[in-house]
């Protein structure tokens, strides 16, 4: 009798909510702790199958814990919430349809996660989900506002096809102000240019700076120049000349582009040149203290600076480019800032290797351009002529 006494209060202090909810956490902690290359794998495929264990219990927590956890443990949690949904809903469970609900309209979730909770709360009650998505199109969750800009695409195309040009331009727009993938963008930009007839002005759109001050070339023989601290580093003076590659005398000019992604093109003032480094200077005013983020693309060797400050750079070449290809979190002072863009091409001939570029952007954490406070309209057409060899 004693012993099955002891037994029973062992079983009922490990069915306990507080015992459960242990157990949770330290499945929880397993899984953040995986990391790269299969590191930790055994411990966390263990500690899945404990947490699935748990039933609908463990979703919330699992959600919530997503915040703080790396992208191969985010993949272990996802599958196991998903799963243990699956399950649940197969079998006819309650499932936590209002706490899931709630989760998912707290903005300050992770954004990945209040995502993950919107595709359950969808399969659970579609129509209630679908009444949720129009207030989705400012949402600081990328993922969620696409849902609501998708619906606007959809609105808008519909708005077009009846003939109702007003109510689609004024869809539309709504949906590029709202929109954050490169995708819906052109999309939208698309409809409003080419059936509508509309002015689309995407540099703004995103914030792409498109006024510079450019200097080059000086010398990247042997790929020397990413380390070599050439004059634009040490000091920003527009009127300055000085001794660039093979001992010619260089100079800023000014440089500006209409391209819709803004890319700074060093081949359109310069030839498509070899082994060299490049320098791109300009202000910015912003009208606050604030934090913000500078998004550059390029697949040279870049360096950034901020206000004199040497943010980051990439000693690599040629590994492709895209929009908000690297982020980087800034603080801008109010009143003038200031950016230098190093920009150094290597030695490859291959044709793939003849972009010498960047594209830099200011936005808050959501992608939302940030504006200058004196931005200047976006140029009509590039300030020189594409050169032999250069990409749009």
């Amino acid at each position: 009798m004693k012993l099955f006494a002891f037994s029973l209060l062992a079983t009922l202090a490990l069915s306990s909510p507080f015992a459960k909810a242990d157990s949770i956490k330290d499945s929880l902690s397993q899984l953040q702790a995986v990391g790269p290359e299969g590191a930790g794998n055994k411990e966390a495929a263990a500690a899945w199958t404990e947490l699935t264990g748990h039933g609908v219990d463990m979703i919330l927590p699992t959600l919530a814990a997503m915040d703080t956890a790396g992208p191969l443990a985010r993949n272990w949690m996802r599958t196991a919430v998903e799963s243990v949904f699956r399950n649940s809903a197969n079998a006819g469970g309650e499932l936590p349809a209002e706490k899931i609900r709630s989760f998912l309209l707290d903005r300050d979730n992770d954004p990945n996660a209040r995502h993950l909770a919107f595709d359950l709360y969808r399969e659970i009650n579609p129509d209630k989900a679908a009444e949720l998505v129009p207030e989705m199109a400012d949402d600081p969750s990328t993922p969620l506002r696409r849902e609501a800009v998708a619906q606007m695409i959809t609105a808008g195309q519909d708005f077009l096809k009846k003939d109702q040009k007003g109510q689609a331009v004024a869809t539309l727009t709504n949906a590029l102000d709202a929109a954050r993938d490169i995708d819906q963008i052109e999309t939208i930009a698309k409809l409003l240019r080419d059936d509508l007839e509309q002015t689309v002005d995407l540099p703004s759109h995103f914030g792409f700076l498109m006024y510079w001050d450019v200097i080059a070339p000086f010398d990247n023989t042997d790929r020397k120049g990413f380390d070599t601290a050439y004059p634009p580093e040490k000091e920003i003076n527009l009127q300055s000349k000085y001794e660039g590659k093979e001992g010619k005398e260089i100079a800023w000019q000014p440089y500006s582009t209409s391209n819709d992604y803004g890319m700074v093109d060093f081949n359109q003032p310069y030839d498509p040149l070899k082994q060299v480094v490049g320098y791109a200077y300009t202000e910015f005013d912003s009208a606050e203290d604030r934090a913000a983020e500078l998004r550059l693309g390029c697949k040279n060797a870049w360096k950034i600076w901020l206000n004199g400050e040497l943010l980051f750079g990439r000693d690599e070449y040629h590994r492709g480019i895209r929009i908000d290809q690297y982020i980087l979190p800034i603080q801008l002072k109010r009143g003038k800032n200031t950016l230098l863009v190093k920009a150094c091409q290597n030695e490859q001939e291959q044709d793939w290797t003849v972009q010498w570029q960047f594209q830099l952007r200011i936005c808050d954490s959501t992608g939302t351009a940030i504006h200058s406070t004196d931005r200047k309209p976006t140029p009509k057409t590039n300030a020189k002529p594409r050169r032999r060899g250069g990409v749009e």
